[in-house]
């Protein structure tokens, strides 16, 4: 299970320190162990992207040694899925048969069913007990700002805070804290001096995978640049002198044991023992990839994009898949052309909010932000916000004396007497009525002005009007010039763009849900869950400066003076799209205006669309029943979010914009005929398919395990200090997505768990060529993680190739000639 280790055992008499080779160690067991994010900024991430140099049967079944998860559907879903047709068949026959294995599908139901029936998860009380303490510590040193009294001396560090008061824990048998070691180095030292060195990478990956939960937050934040981390320092090293330190003194066991592992049913003439769930997941995702080639239009070779037909408006959307749905509704309105971006938008960005005392990372988690970006009203912009103060004031202290009163001893009896009736009115008020709620919401944010509709993104570097020197922060507030027109060049470039409307909209996207942990993973993933508004803001900012835009005409970007560029956000709750328009010339008013209109059919045809796959909605209110999701806090799935991704297609629009892909693909703009480098197709290979992958693996294993890589049903989390939930009262921080995202009901899956199959339209020895230089990408692939990559080759009549691994495609890659658009590269393999 454990990695083997790099250099010879120890004692310390070799002229090293025993302390750098425990910090090694500890480097090697943490790779396992997956970051999480807090609450406030969940992101989805692939749970075992520290296995992913492996194939991904090894991983899965190492991944159930250290955590206890499955790593395949249980056989009832395989059953089901087979039964429906999901699973083809001829498909499954086929791939059965072309790995050796004999045996018909329902006998290796049956198999992995009775196997199934002897999963016995181990237990030991003393290690419960070492968690059940662990946990009670972590949660109150970790807690962000929400404890009425906070654990004392915690900026001294976790081991040192925990040192100090372990005497005063009952629990705990220690009488003195100076009876304990003072340094976590050495607490780690004395107790792992029991344990062979060459057993420590082990041992220490078992304990860090004990509560992966809390150890990939420490993980996570170790990383940072959080404000709590600098304040409040905690590191994995401190975590694990902490649980070692327990361990010894519970007697519980320290290295870990040979439990018994129910290995999955193995053909033993397979080919390295690949298990059986795994020709059925990749007949399962044979079957949707068989399916999503046919929505492939194969005549197609080109976008026609820069065809001379001027587009009525041109939106570009995250390459969300809910942004697929919309997309298509919205195209059948008018000429409208629409496009698949990163929801960041191409700036790795820190977005502070006009009204927000805080600031957050808007760009993948695969980047650091580069600069600092903050929301300041407009000089025509005064009147509207102090309205937005006005309110904002009011709302903010209202709940600020609510919370006071309700948290604090001595006042929550008064609160009740008082209070008591009236708050018991309004909690009536938005479980009965919520759509009474929806109207009244709606009512208010009519009046009350969004800061995007009066503010202005500071995204120059040498505007100091708001009085920001660069030194007193990590990051420069905003862009240099020559930043800027990259950003836009690179948005142009990635998705093949040679003309330009009207109105240009960025449309970044965010949701609303009420009384919901996980709010922020229904936002933009690539903006690190938060809304894409600040993001496309900025974008439409920095495209609308006349500097920029003549120097992008100087590199052969022809903008019309009369193209004016804006930002919008999807709220992928309602579908509703508001538009932030403050720079939009009254000589575009008409059109602006029919953009609002065909947003609004748009919004109904999509919300119905979404509204037939909920439960117990009414498919003829399909507004109406999203607004009432959006705000009843009694609501377990106001919407599906990216449940039912599966395929990923990277190409022009064309391709597919006949047929509807049921909102379970994204979809990334990409025209090579215009890149004949290949340097804007590796870019979104090395960027947004990894990123897609992280998601599509975090809904697979939070499906198929919801236990262990999901957090379990929302009516029994518990919030957690605002960094994760808990099932019940205690216990490991929840990881991955709960049960009411992903399932329909207890039983049944909403989200089919499979791994993702991208589909890229470009000439084959391109994509080769990139895999080749992105050793990262291809093993993502080869390893499995990617359940398929396919190209569609438009220098060949849109042949289809499959990607077979070592750079090699089936059918095989042979020399062609064939007739090409002006400016292309010449393709022969």
């Amino acid at each position: 299970m454990s990695r083997t280790r790099t250099q010879s055992p120890t004692d310390g008499t070799d002229g090293t320190d025993i302390h750098e080779h425990i910090r090694d160690s500890i480097d090697r067991a943490a790779d396992t162990v997956g970051s999480v994010w807090p609450l406030h900024s969940f992101v989805t991430a692939n749970p075992l992207s520290g296995f992913e140099h492996r194939p991904f049967h090894r991983a899965v079944d190492e991944a159930q040694d250290l955590f206890g998860g499955r790593g395949y559907p249980h056989p009832s879903v395989f059953r089901q899925a087979w039964e429906d047709g999901r699973i083809d068949s001829v498909i499954l026959d086929e791939e059965l048969a072309a790995h050796g294995v004999d045996r018909d599908p329902e006998a290796l139901l049956e198999e992995m069913e009775a196997a199934e029936a002897d999963r016995k998860p181990a237990t030991d009380e003393a290690t419960e007990r070492v968690d059940r303490v662990l946990t009670k510590w972590l949660a109150s040193f970790l807690e962000q700002g929400e404890a009425q009294w906070s654990m004392p001396n915690r900026e001294a560090g976790f081991y040192a805070a925990w040192r100090t008061l372990a005497p005063y824990d009952g629990e705990i048998p220690c009488d003195d804290g100076d009876d304990l070691p003072e340094t976590p180095l050495e607490a780690l030292e004395a107790v792992l001096g029991e344990c062979p060195e060459p057993r420590w990478d082990e041992t220490l990956e078992h304990h860090l995978a004990s509560l992966p939960g809390w150890t990939g937050l420490i993980k996570q934040r170790e990383a940072s640049t959080d404000s709590w981390q600098e304040r409040y320092p905690i590191t994995i090293t401190e975590y694990l002198a902490v649980r070692l330190t327990l361990s010894d003194l519970f007697n519980a066991p320290t290295e870990p044991g040979a439990e018994a592992n129910v290995d999955e049913v193995d053909d033993a003439t397979g080919d390295e023992a690949v298990p059986i769930p795994e020709r059925f997941l990749s007949a399962w995702e044979e079957s949707y990839r068989h399916d999503l080639l046919e929505c492939v239009d194969d005549s197609v070779t080109e976008s026609s994009h820069g065809d001379g037909e001027r587009p009525a408006a041109q939106l570009v959307f995250c390459i969300d898949t809910r942004s697929e749905i919309i997309r298509r509704h919205l195209e059948a309105q008018g000429p409208y052309e629409t496009h698949g971006y990163a929801g960041f938008f191409g700036i790795p960005m820190r977005h502070q909010g006009y009204d927000s005392a805080v600031e957050v990372d808007a760009c993948p988690p695969i980047l650091e932000p580069e600069h600092r970006v903050v929301d300041r009203p407009r000089a025509d912009g005064a009147a509207d916000a102090d309205i937005r103060d006005r309110w904002s004031g009011l709302a903010h202290a209202t709940r600020k004396h609510f919370k006071r009163l309700k948290t604090n001893v001595v006042a929550a009896f008064t609160f009740i007497e008082g209070a008591g009736s009236a708050y018991g009115s309004a909690m009536a008020a938005r479980t009965l009525f919520p759509s009474s709620l929806a109207t009244l919401r709606t009512a208010v944010d009519e009046r009350v002005p969004r800061p995007g509709e009066f503010c202005s993104p500071t995204v120059d570097c040498d505007d100091h009007e708001y009085g920001y020197e660069h030194d007193e922060h990590d990051l420069s507030v905003g862009m240099t010039h020559e930043q800027r027109v990259e950003y836009a060049q690179t948005a142009f470039d990635l998705m093949g763009w040679t003309e330009f409307a009207r109105l240009v909209v960025f449309t970044g996207h965010a949701s609303h849900t009420t009384n919901n942990p996980f709010d922020s993973s229904l936002d933009c993933g690539a903006c690190a869950g938060n809304p894409g508004g600040p993001n496309a803001r900025a974008l439409a900012a920095i495209c609308n400066d006349e500097g920029v835009r003549t120097e992008l005409r100087e590199r052969g970007y022809d903008i019309p003076e009369d193209t004016v560029f804006l930002a919008g956000e999807h709220n992928t709750t309602t579908d509703a799209v508001t538009l932030f328009d403050g720079d939009v010339p009254e000589s575009h008013a008409g059109e602006l205006e029919r953009l609002r209109e065909n947003l609004e059919a748009a919004r109904e045809a999509a919300a119905t669309e979404r509204v037939a796959s909920m439960a117990g909605a009414d498919p003829n209110r399909g507004v109406a029943e999203t607004e009432r999701r959006a705000v009843d806090w009694a609501e377990t799935r106001p919407e599906w979010g990216l449940a039912g991704n599966a395929g990923f297609v990277i190409g022009p629009r064309e391709l597919t914009d006949d047929a509807s892909l049921e909102g379970r693909a994204f979809l990334h703009s990409y025209d090579w005929t215009t890149d004949p480098d290949g340097e804007a197709l590796e870019a979104i290979m090395a960027g947004p398919l990894v990123v897609t992958q992280w998601i599509n693996n975090q809904y697979y294993f939070a499906t198929v395990d919801n236990g262990v890589y999901g957090s379990g049903s929302k009516v029994t989390q518990n919030p957690v200090g605002n960094v994760g939930v808990v099932q019940g009262n205690g216990g490991d921080l929840m990881t991955g997505l709960p049960l009411q995202s992903l399932k329909a009901d207890d039983e049944r899956p909403f989200h089919q768990p499979l791994r993702l199959s991208a589909v890229i339209h470009a000439p084959v020895d391109r994509v080769t060529e990139i895999l080749r230089e992105h050793d990262d990408v291809e093993r993502l692939v080869a390893n499995g993680w990617i359940g398929g990559l396919t190209v569609v080759d438009p220098t060949q009549d849109n042949r289809v190739f499959h990607y077979q691994g070592d750079l090699e495609w089936e059918p095989p890659v042979v020399a062609t000639v064939t007739q090409q658009p002006a400016g292309s590269p010449a393709t022969s393999d």
